[in-house]
């Protein structure tokens, strides 16, 4: 509960400042002559998009099993983190193509200098977003939010080219070519971003097992148990940012059964307490032979 009430008040910090600086960007876009500050805040405006994303989704990834999802909802965080990414995909393209086609036009307008605040409160205010909203995306284990913190510092990487191109023009003219060049790699940087987040919630929504690391870590772990005798078939399964786990564990054959349950039950502690991912262990004993 204490995860979700974390993830409503940063994401609503984050819809304040979102709207917030875009209101301030659009009226220094408008009254600078600036045309790239006044797209640029509507850019920032349909970031919020991915903030009431988070906020309607939040509450059905962290529901508790029911009877028709014994396993939880955990993959909703899931498929709202691909949403996401399909957000910052749909950004890269839309600042790369008016980069691209706009290459050749004759900038004739005069830009005020005071418009130049507005890149610059921008990149301030959503790097400091992505800082904190990406801390509690760690501290919950959760995806959505980390790609969100993501979104927020994509904003502020895209305010750069804003910010030269203003500069440049109050310096020069002729070196607002710099706008578009600049506007092309962070799309490009954007889009990279975007494919990676896709791809890898992609996998986890059709079951993909733990990475290499994680397996021998847990390998390690339940060698190290008490009476353990071996192990095989360690599977898991990935649930939002959350991880599965069920293995065959071998015990001595005459063992009782309290004894085989207090081995089982001692090494489901020991995964879950050097793991914060996997939510539940279970454990089917075999006897040793």
């Amino acid at each position: 509960m204490e995860s979700k009430t974390n993830i409503i008040k940063i994401t609503i910090w984050s819809l304040v400042l979102n709207v917030f600086i875009s209101i301030l960007k659009f009226l220094l876009g408008i009254f600078g002559n600036s045309q790239a500050i006044v797209a640029d805040a509507v850019h920032s405006f349909s970031d919020t998009s991915t903030d009431l994303v988070i906020l309607l989704g939040v509450k059905y990834w962290t529901a508790p099993p029911d009877r028709e999802h014994p396993f939880g909802h955990q993959k909703i965080e899931s498929f709202i983190t691909i949403i996401i990414g399909f957000i910052l995909l749909a950004a890269a393209g839309s600042i790369g193509y008016h980069a691209i086609v706009t290459i050749n036009e004759v900038h004739t307008h005069s830009i005020k200098a005071f418009a130049i605040i507005a890149p610059i409160l921008s990149i301030i205010f959503k790097e400091f977003i992505f800082r904190k909203t990406y801390q509690i995306g760690v501290e919950t284990n959760s995806s959505a939010v980390k790609a969100n913190a993501w979104h927020h510092r994509s904003d502020a990487l895209s305010s750069l080219p804003v910010l030269v191109a203003v500069t440049a023009s109050i310096i020069h003219p002729s070196l607002l070519i710099l706008d578009h060049i600049g506007a092309v790699i962070v799309a490009a940087f954007i889009a990279k971003l975007a494919f990676s987040i896709i791809f890898k919630n992609i996998n986890e929504l059709i079951d993909t097992g733990i990475s290499d690391e994680e397996y021998s870590n847990i390998s390690k772990i339940v060698s190290n148990i008490k009476y353990v005798k071996g192990f095989h078939k360690i599977r898991s399964r990935k649930l939002g940012s959350s991880i599965y786990l069920d293995m065959h564990l071998e015990v001595e054959g005459d063992l009782t059964v309290n004894k085989g349950h207090d081995i089982s039950e001692a090494v489901k502690e020991a995964i879950l307490s050097s793991n914060r991912k996997v939510i539940d262990v279970m454990v089917h004993l075999e006897p040793h032979e």
